[in-house]
């Protein structure tokens, strides 16, 4: 396996608090790469209501199709998705 390609880990035992906190850091991690409508999307989740975070979390991968180099944080936001259940 060669340096650039990584695995990411499925969990999906993810509680609510894990979950605002994965958020919040994805926010900062798209602030940081400059994708300021990403950021924006992922502001202001905590405690929010499991529908709207399914919807800002669908809004993200969406607005994130067409990125490219961006394989991090779209995964993340998959792993996110897959525990939204567990609200």
């Amino acid at each position: 396996m060669s340096e650039h390609q990584k695995t990411l880990k499925i969990v999906t035992n993810l509680d609510r608090a894990a979950i605002e906190a994965k958020l919040g850091d994805l926010h900062g991690a798209a602030q940081a790469a400059g994708l300021a409508d990403v950021a924006a999307l992922l502001a202001g989740t905590q405690g929010a209501p499991r529908a709207q975070l399914e919807q800002v979390v669908r809004a993200a991968l969406k607005a994130l199709a067409g990125v490219s180099g961006q394989a991090e944080l779209k995964g993340q936001l998959e792993l996110v998705e897959l525990n939204l259940p567990n609200l």
